[in-house]
């Protein structure tokens, strides 16, 4: 299934139409099913984004978020996801969302995965939002290339679940959704900006090694149509 691109003058004004696109999907979704839910990633790319959305009036009350990914860190530390994520969209009219945390006070990365996956289950099957970024390297989510877990990440076969990831460029051991939970959300967004991105997603349109380039694995083989927000 072809991607859909969208590009922008700006990060602005990509903030500004991703923004009022998400809340007129949770919009619809709150409509036809009582409530929404959205993944979302971390990194300084959405931070524009969720500013703008955190200001958008829905009903944020029937609202469940959660992140796509997420490093084994409480959330103070300042490489959190979650901490991010509070920050920055969980402000203004989105303070009242409920926000569901993949990161969980537990022994181990694993232990933490088994939580946070019995903790999201009812909100992912689908999701009615998925944002997601990309590195240079090619990865998405915490599908890294060489990642420990990598093939079954990104095994549609298995089960929607979070699952953990270490990796030679992952720093920190992540949780993750995997690719089952993810390629199907009813509005399935890739958010990139600069140059160096554009040419890391056409590179990864122009072969099919899913292991060099685990983007691929949702350009590929996604369920729902990738839409690409991109601006310079």
């Amino acid at each position: 299934m072809e991607p859909n691109m969208h590009i922008f003058k700006d990060g602005p004004e990509l903030a500004e139409k991703l923004a009022g696109d998400v809340a007129a999907h949770l919009k619809a979704a709150i409509e036809e099913r009582g409530a929404a839910s959205m993944a979302v990633s971390g990194g300084s790319t959405p931070k524009l984004f969720f500013q703008t959305l955190s200001k958008h009036q829905l009903e944020w009350p029937r609202v469940s978020i959660t992140l796509v990914d997420e490093r084994f860190v409480p959330p103070d530390n300042d490489r959190s996801n979650h901490k991010l994520v509070a920050e920055n969209l969980l402000q203004n009219e989105a303070k009242a969302a409920y926000f569901v945390p993949l990161y969980q006070s537990a022994a181990s990365p694993d232990d933490a995965a088994t939580l946070a996956t019995a903790r999201t289950a009812d909100i992912c099957d689908p999701f009615d939002i998925v944002i997601l970024g990309m590195g240079t390297d090619g990865h998405t989510a915490s599908f890294f290339p060489g990642g420990d877990n990598l093939e079954e990440a990104l095994d549609l076969d298995e089960p929607r679940t979070v699952l953990t990831m270490a990796a030679e460029n992952a720093g920190e051991e992540r949780l993750t959704f995997n690719l089952a939970a993810l390629h199907d959300a009813r509005f399935l967004v890739l958010h990139i900006e600069g140059a160096a991105k554009k040419e890391t997603l056409e590179k990864a349109q122009s072969d099919l090694d899913e292991d060099e380039m685990p983007i691929r694995s949702v350009l590929n083989r996604a369920d729902s149509t990738v839409n690409i927000y991109w601006a310079p």
